[in-house]
């Protein structure tokens, strides 16, 4: 089991990803960022989501992490800042504009009753054949859908049609997620 986030890490992990994007939008190379003494290698994924104004800028994320949050977080924040296919690289001038958001997640659980999915504490992943879709916790709350519509939402997000979760060849997994972003600080 993971150690819990103090807010001293979450706090760090703001200040690592906002450093990463700044360094990203000048086209400068991501530095390496120590763990933080003390702390075994940790192998969470997380997710870095970039607001502008109060709109989605950019959110890249992996379930797996590198060995620690700082290298994971760290290589996220670049990816949302310059690798996300919805976006066009982030710019120096967007910079005072955006908010950045990390969600350090659980492991995946694989569900086959989609009634386990709690709206507000849980993430989806979905994986068919055809596609894969996830969706962050934060989501559903942010958009005020129930399970069902957050399950058809993420069906869209992986390029299916709503409703493809009730099909017997689609795994659905979920996750819950710790959330901390520089607009609650």
């Amino acid at each position: 089991m993971s150690q819990a986030l103090s807010p001293e890490d979450k706090k760090r992990l703001l200040a690592i990803a906002r450093q990463t994007v700044e360094d990203a939008s000048v086209g400068r190379a991501p530095r390496a960022w120590p763990t933080a003494p003390g702390q075994p290698p940790d192998e969470r994924g997380a997710f870095v989501t970039l607001h502008k104004n109060g709109q989605l800028r950019g959110c890249i994320g992996n379930f797996v992490g590198d060995g620690s949050l700082e290298r994971t977080v760290s290589q996220m924040a670049v990816a949302a800042a310059s690798q996300d296919p919805r976006f066009r690289p982030l710019r120096p001038d967007e910079l005072a504009e955006i908010d950045i958001e990390v969600s350090v997640l659980s492991p995946l659980e694989r569900i086959d009753d989609p009634e386990l999915i709690e709206v507000g504490r849980h993430g989806i992943y979905l994986i068919s054949p055809r596609g894969r879709g996830v969706l962050l916790p934060q989501v559903a709350v942010e958009q005020g859908w129930d399970r069902w519509t957050f399950l058809d939402h993420t069906c869209l997000k992986a390029g299916l049609n709503p409703g493809c979760w009730r099909e017997p060849e689609v795994n659905i997994f979920i996750f819950s997620a710790d959330i901390f972003g520089e607009s609650q600080a």
